[in-house]
């Protein structure tokens, strides 16, 4: 059954307004049998979004009707597409009590949710390594070189991989060499295989899922799956369940490049 496992909705901040309806209509006429609404859940209680519209996650205000719109929409379209209720959760060093609290409190109603670092800690505050070029490139400068902020980011989505959020926490890391988002954007070759080799393996020791996020192949300066494709290929020899994901914020990315991406699957 074709599935695609992560997928925006009207709800993202940062998003568009295409309907529900119009991302599960477009996953029927693809012949998708199953999908997964991943809206960025919101941000822990205490943490400042760093990006300058603080609009990383939804708000708490909204999370209710999330939840209670796609509940209606699973009966409407229960005899043609498996609709599931899900969340991206961010890991965010330092408010990992808060993020088990909210899992404790939400996680019932989740059906199958995402865990993934967009936010790095260094010093005192925190970047949104993915927002832009810039303000990547403006992180590399602040931390000296980029194999500084490539192993920031893999000892982070370490931690996520290892930490207890609870009984409630995601089964499935997402887009593990984020990353890479900017990397054709400065001259230097990062040369991080074993952070990379490291990652998938303590993926399989604690038996969680991995996203195969084919958004970075639409991205200029990334041109490439999260992860590339041979550890694509290593994940699935280390029989990790593989969950393909297009990330789509808007209806028209609904399952960007699955043909190219399913032949490893």
């Amino acid at each position: 059954m074709k599935k695609d496992g992560h997928i925006h909705t009207p709800y993202c901040p940062h998003g568009t307004e295409d309907s529900f309806h119009m991302y599960i209509e477009q996953a029927i006429q693809s012949d998708f049998g199953e999908i997964t609404f991943t809206e960025h859940a919101p941000l822990p209680f205490g943490f400042l979004d760093p990006t300058p519209n603080k609009d990383s996650g939804m708000s708490m205000n909204q999370l209710e009707s999330y939840i209670y719109e796609l509940q209606k929409l699973k009966k409407e379209y229960n005899q043609d597409i498996v609709i599931s209720t899900g969340l991206e959760i961010d890991f965010i060093t330092g408010f990992e009590q808060n993020t088990t609290s909210f899992l404790n409190t939400y996680g019932k109603y989740l059906d199958d949710s995402i865990l993934s670092v967009h936010f790095l800690k260094y010093e005192d505050d925190y970047t949104c390594i993915d927002f832009s070029k810039s303000t990547f490139l403006e992180f590399i400068d602040r931390l000296g070189n980029p194999m500084s902020v490539y192993k920031l980011y893999y000892k982070t989505l370490m931690d996520s991989i290892t930490s207890n959020l609870g009984n409630y926490k995601p089964k499935r890391i997402g887009h593990i060499t984020l990353v890479h988002k900017f990397q054709h954007a400065f001259t230097e070759v990062v040369q991080d295989d074993e952070d990379i080799v490291a990652i998938l393996n303590e993926i399989k020791h604690q038996k969680l899922e991995l996203d195969v996020n084919s958004a970075g192949l639409a991205k200029p300066y990334c041109l490439e799956t999260y992860p590339p494709l041979p550890y694509i290929k290593l994940a699935k020899e280390l029989k990790i369940p593989l969950v393909f994901g297009s990330d789509a914020h808007q209806a028209k990315d609904l399952h960007q490049f699955y043909n190219e991406i399913n032949i490893l699957l």
